[in-house]
């Protein structure tokens, strides 16, 4: 197969490592830095107390590359507009492009929704350019559960977690999803086959929407979060809302906010990755975590106070500091 891996961040140079370690041959698109020290290095990966490298293909252009059989899209939200100009060159008709992203993607109701079936995120997708530059059909969902971050560019550190969700966006079980399946579980990874993708996006999703943006407006990590009766108690009317949401659009969601927070506390003293995005002056994913969720409830017809207050409290400390347009 013609693998390749667009943004070799923390988790998609998790994702490439494994499969190139495993033995297939991984093409990459990268750009400064990271393309430098994948050129000179390799790609790096540190896991349960052991750093491996593996060598692999990587170029600044998909021009360089050609068609693709499996592009697997590992980047922030924020950076989709840029990689839907230049994706062209790496699809072809039986391209398999699998998103591994954080937060509501474009593709959300693609053959999923009920009544909103087709429905197009404007938060995410605003004038269609990621939808027409990627073909509906050529798209796979997945979720990663794990903690990795960069120790240095093309560097990864494999914190915790190794689980990997997919899923086809109408929830068919299809002849491309188990070879993903039989393809990543030989390279070492726990892969989940699901009939509701999108159920698994907003689970994750109804998981950390509350956390990212508190953490990057207050620079608290999650410990001090959960600690503040007062804090927490929003929070948990956000997770409500957004809860509500799912349940009307197909997604509804297992856990109550206090399991949930419960889960969220044995992680300690945590830094979420919005916080680290903030600290390094990086674009922040506020639209696929939050205004998305509230541009859905508007969708559906139902008011959504604590993610409005949410979203434009953050959106106003992220526009300020020049992390959101």
């Amino acid at each position: 197969m013609k693998i390749c891996i667009y943004g070799v961040g923390a988790v998609g140079g998790y994702i490439g490592a494994r499969l190139a370690h495993a033995g297939n041959e991984i093409n990459a698109v990268a750009k400064g830095a990271t393309l430098k020290a994948l050129q000179r290095y390799g790609l790096r990966l540190l896991s349960n107390n052991e750093t491996f490298s593996v060598k692999i293909n990587v170029v600044e252009s998909p021009d360089e590359l050609g068609i693709q059989d499996l592009v697997v899209i590992a980047v922030k939200a924020t950076a989709m507009a840029t990689i839907a100009k230049q994706i062209a060159p790496l699809i072809g008709p039986d391209t398999v492009v699998m998103t591994a992203m954080n937060g509501v993607p474009w593709w959300f109701f693609n053959g999923f929704g009920g009544e909103y079936s087709g429905t197009r995120l404007h938060s995410v997708d605003p004038d269609g350019k990621i939808a027409a530059a990627i073909p509906a059909d050529n798209i796979v969902g997945s979720v990663v559960h794990g903690s990795f971050s960069l120790i240095e560019p093309g560097y990864v550190k494999h914190v915790f977690g190794n689980t990997l969700i997919i899923g086809e966006p109408d929830g068919t079980v299809s002849e491309r999803i188990t070879a993903i399946e039989k393809l990543f579980t030989q390279a070492g990874i726990d892969m989940v086959i699901s009939g509701n993708i999108q159920q698994d996006i907003w689970f994750k999703l109804w998981g950390n929407m509350t956390m990212n943006p508190i953490s990057a407006i207050t620079g608290a990590t999650c410990d001090k979060i959960l600690d503040d009766p007062l804090v927490n108690k929003f929070c948990l009317s956000v997770m409500s809302e957004a809860a509500q949401i799912g349940k009307i659009i197909g997604c509804p969601v297992s856990q109550s906010g206090e399991e949930r927070m419960a889960v969220t506390r044995k992680l300690g003293a945590f830094k979420t990755s919005m916080l680290q995005d903030v600290e390094a002056a990086r674009p922040v994913e506020l639209d696929a975590l939050v205004s998305a969720v509230r541009e859905i409830g508007q969708k559906i017809g139902m008011e959504t106070p604590n993610v409005d207050t949410l979203l434009g409290i953050a959106r106003l400390h992220a526009s300020l500091r020049g992390l959101y347009p």
